[in-house]
């Protein structure tokens, strides 16, 4: 029995101090972003029957087994960051990364970067896998990729093609002599990113709730004049449009011979926001209340970031902010039976079921949280008392040892 109490021992002391190594992990990393702790799972050996015909009166076991890590995913704290590219994952799901290698590893980690060539990588240097914009659009539908960036890109002008004004025309206003008048104008641009001024003239009308219009563009600009727009535009006694109709064409300023050499222009006055019309006919002064168009002027890169749902964002200097890729998640429904390969990255084991992969905050996945990163879940509190427990435990087993070795000696003695 005494190598047996010897065994027992020994088994006891490696288990405590993988018990004791799993912990001082778990310390090592109580700081390190999207970390998950491991509890230790201990389970004795098979014991072995002592006396006559071994009908299991007495039973002594063989020790403790290797203790099992199990990986806790639970969540953790979320973290603000001043980083536009740190992203952090609220609920269930992981990040798709590829290493150099080109092997799939899942993350947690958040800290994201992008490279020299524009590719979004984890700080690490894995590629963050996902959808690039492709024609102006991100297709979700594809296949998951590498994520490419603009990089200190110049954003290509855009020539306004529709232009929209929200305004009440004063129902006091009188057709005169002189009529009431009331104009307004919009910034607009060429495809050379050119600005120009188009103006909205309005002319109370001697018909009851009628207003006339007009649609011009500065002579200046152009080789001849442009031929203004006009129409009428007819109210109830409520004030609401009802001529022209939605169903009607909508007027459109056609613009030729621009001095700058850019190309022409049609720019089409939307009167209706979808069937709500945008003119009113109410006695207030007539006011502009909102001026929208599609065009743009050339614009430099100012910075991207990772918004909330994984949209990568590109901010330029003209204001505009255009979507130019997304970032894909995936769920494993048994994330205990991955494999930690370092770098904050998980690999799949022989026992993890396949990975689901999609949008996030669809199927079962948790929401992207841009601007933030998620906390390591280590609680230093309960890693200290398990340090205590362990330890114990280690002493005690050690304890057995130098007992079984002083009846080992007694025992020798015996027989001189």
């Amino acid at each position: 029995m005494g190598f047996t109490a010897f065994s027992i021992a020994l088994s006891a002391l490696s288990a405590h101090t993988t018990a004791i190594s799993v912990v001082g992990n778990n310390l090592a990393n109580l700081n390190t972003t999207g970390f998950k702790e491991s509890t230790v799972s201990f389970h004795d050996l098979v014991s072995q029957s002592l006396g006559a015909g071994g009908g299991g009166s007495t039973q002594v076991g063989f020790g403790v087994a290797p203790p099992i890590t199990i990986r806790e995913f639970t969540q953790g704290a979320i973290q603000s960051t001043s980083s536009p590219l740190d992203v952090a994952i609220q609920g269930d799901g992981f990040l798709i990364v590829h290493n150099s290698e080109g092997a799939t590893l899942y993350t947690r980690g958040g800290n994201l970067i992008v490279d020299a060539n524009g590719n979004l990588t984890a700080s690490t240097g894995e590629f963050v896998q996902g959808w690039s914009v492709a024609n102006g659009v991100v297709n979700t539908n594809a296949p998951v990729g590498n994520i490419t960036v603009p990089v200190g890109a110049l954003k290509a002008p855009v020539a306004t093609a529709n232009v929209s004004v929200d305004l009440n025309l004063n129902a006091a206003a009188t057709a005169g002599p002189p009529p009431d008048t009331f104009s307004t104008s919009l910034q607009v641009f060429d495809s050379l990113g050119n600005s120009h001024v188009m103006t909205f003239d309005f002319t109370r009308n001697s018909t009851a709730n009628a207003w006339d219009y007009s649609l011009s563009f500065p002579d200046a600009d152009t080789a001849a004049p442009t031929t203004p727009v006009t129409g009428t535009l007819q109210f109830d006694g409520n004030g609401n449009l009802t001529s022209p109709l939605p169903t009607d064409p909508s007027p459109v300023l056609t613009v030729t011979g621009l001095n700058d050499g850019a190309s022409d222009l049609n720019i089409t006055w939307s009167l209706f926001n979808g069937t709500a019309p945008r003119l009113t006919q109410f006695s207030q002064p007539s006011a502009t209340s909102a001026l929208s168009q599609d065009g743009s002027a050339a614009a430099n890169l100012i910075k991207v970031g990772v918004s909330d749902g994984g949209k990568i964002i590109a901010q330029y200097s003209s204001g505009v902010q255009v979507t130019v890729g997304q970032v894909a998640m995936a769920t494993i429904r048994n994330p205990q039976s991955l494999l930690a390969v370092g770098n904050n990255n998980y690999n799949l084991s022989a026992f993890s079921a396949l990975p689901a992969i999609g949008l996030p905050n669809t199927g079962g996945r948790g929401q992207i949280l841009g601007g933030s990163v998620e906390a390591s879940t280590v609680d230093i509190a309960r890693e200290f008392t398990n340090l205590i427990v362990f330890q114990r435990g280690y002493e005690a087993n050690a304890k057995v040892i130098t007992t079984v070795d002083q009846l080992t000696q007694d025992t020798i003695a015996l027989k001189q």
